[in-house]
């Protein structure tokens, strides 16, 4: 038996070597599962995948509230696309913008609400916003920036969204620590996230542009033009008016916080901290979702912004926009499970080597970054990459340090993204190219500058928060350091002026 062994690092190194050599995170991780059947089968094939799709359906049984989630928010994705709210936001925006800043400002304000999914962002804000940018003269290049940068970063640290559902379950199951709690520990320690969002407001407010983005926005100003691409447009055969965008939202937000109140016991007494702590955060986000397509079809059918017929097609429609991400999710769950204490039990033997050593202890949460931004980067998958990295992080933190944990895991999270940002083969980069009708090796070249000084500023906060174990000087030392950067770039900035 090959459990609690150097071993039992072979299915995730296998999957993470495969990914970075063939780009492909699903046949990765697949194989990854099966050597680890393999492994613990004494390398029996026909027992190595009976044990493999045994996993599998108790992962799919064990998470089937994480799938209904998905399938039901990729319904209220395509329901409220139909309905032509986007579009009357699009309307009321040209209407009520006055500036070039006004119109990137108004860009970051749509992506900020739009935090459910980031599929969903990246399309909508990109297809209402285009016409508001290109009256004042907005390059595509820079509107693909500010679409990318308010999809992943936004949904990463958003209680309610399909990133939250994602991360919340690719904890290993006997980990014996809530999921969803863990997230909410993340978020202020998700530096990547956060210094994104200030630096882009930093530079938008100021006007500002450097290197290759610069030198775009100057090159398409001497031509006096700039080379685009024509997409297909989003359908859209309602008629809804801007409230009909943010009424879905506003109630999936206030009905989902409301079943966590209701699963944690509200309603036998205890108190709001008490009912947030013991809630379940997966059944939760099923009955908000749930009952918000209930209020979305009330809202919708009896005003005819949709007809019955195109409301079942958006069924089909936006269940199949999510099929990638549960497929994702089934074999990283599934991947966690071979590696976890019933089979391989990767937690006892990585633990007891990396667990007593203080060095490699404080350097983790630096060490998390950059690996999870180099798997991101090269397999262009953030839910892939967590949901590889994640149970590694727990076998070798461990869950009796919650703070640290919260660090470790807020870096890996961090990590995903900036290197999904980066990427050239990312869903979401892809996506945020044709919401903005870009050309993409553009957004991809004028956008890697903006990531490569926050990630930078990241890694500083994470080695500080790791020498020092405390996630708010990781927050602190990565401020200042974004701080010093944005100096930096100002005064370059005034003295060409």
């Amino acid at each position: 038996m090959l459990t609690g062994t150097i071993w039992s690092l072979v299915p995730p190194i296998t999957a993470i070597a495969l990914a970075l050599i063939t780009k492909e995170v699903y046949v990765s991780l697949m194989i990854g599962i099966l050597a680890g059947g393999m492994l613990y089968t004494g390398f029996q094939p026909l027992a190595a995948v009976e044990t493999v799709f045994q996993i599998m359906g108790d992962k799919m049984g064990g998470n089937i509230n994480i799938v209904l989630f998905l399938a039901l928010l990729g319904i209220i994705v395509s329901l409220i696309t139909k309905s032509g709210a986007s579009r009357a936001y699009g309307e009321w925006a040209s209407r009520v913008i006055k500036s070039r800043k006004g119109a990137l400002l108004a860009t970051t304000a749509l992506g900020a609400l739009i935090f459910v999914d980031d599929y969903f962002n990246c399309l909508t804000v990109g297809t209402v916003m285009r016409p508001v940018t290109d009256k004042y003269k907005v390059s595509r290049a820079k509107l693909a920036y500010i679409i990318d940068a308010t999809a992943a970063p936004i949904c990463i640290i958003a209680p309610v969204s399909s990133w939250a559902a994602a991360v919340g379950s690719s904890l290993p199951e006997d980990c014996g620590i809530d999921g969803f709690a863990l997230f909410l520990k993340t978020i202020p320690f998700n530096l990547y996230a956060l210094l994104t969002i200030v630096f882009m407001l930093y530079l938008t407010i100021k006007g500002i542009d450097y290197s290759a983005m610069e030198a775009y926005e100057k090159k398409i100003a001497a031509a006096g033009y700039e080379e685009t691409v024509d997409g297909e447009d989003m359908a859209i055969t309602g008629r809804g008016r801007v409230i009909d965008l943010i009424l879905p939202i506003a109630v999936l937000i206030v009905l989902c916080v409301s079943a966590m109140l209701y699963t944690g016991g509200i309603l036998e007494g205890k108190s709001i901290a008490e009912a947030f702590a013991g809630c379940d955060s997966s059944k939760s986000l099923v009955l908000g979702a749930f009952f918000t397509l209930v209020f979305i079809a009330l809202l919708y059918l009896p005003r005819h912004i949709i007809h019955f017929s195109e409301m079942c097609d958006s069924v089909t429609i936006g269940v199949k926009a999510m099929v990638p991400a549960i497929i994702i999710l089934t074999l990283a769950w599934s991947l966690s499970g071979i590696c976890g204490e019933d089979y391989l039990n990767i937690g006892g033997f990585v633990g007891g080597v990396v667990g007593k050593s203080a060095v490699i202890g404080a350097l983790l949460p630096m060490i998390f970054f950059v690996v999870g931004t180099g798997l991101s980067f090269s397999t262009g998958t953030s839910w892939g990459t967590f949901g590889i990295l994640i149970p590694i992080a727990i076998a070798v933190i461990g869950t009796n340090d919650v703070n640290a944990l919260s660090i470790g895991v807020a870096s890996i999270l961090a990590g995903a993204v900036c290197g999904d940002h980066m990427s050239p083969i990312s869903d979401t980069t892809i996506l945020a190219s044709a919401g903005a009708q870009c050309n993409h090796i553009n957004h991809v070249s004028t956008q890697i500058p903006y990531a490569c000084t926050v990630a930078a500023c990241c890694v500083l906060g994470y080695l500080a928060g790791g020498i020092t174990e405390n996630g708010w000087i990781a927050l602190a030392v990565g401020l200042a350091a974004l701080a010093c950067a944005l100096g930096v770039i100002t005064k370059m900035e005034y003295n060409k002026n």
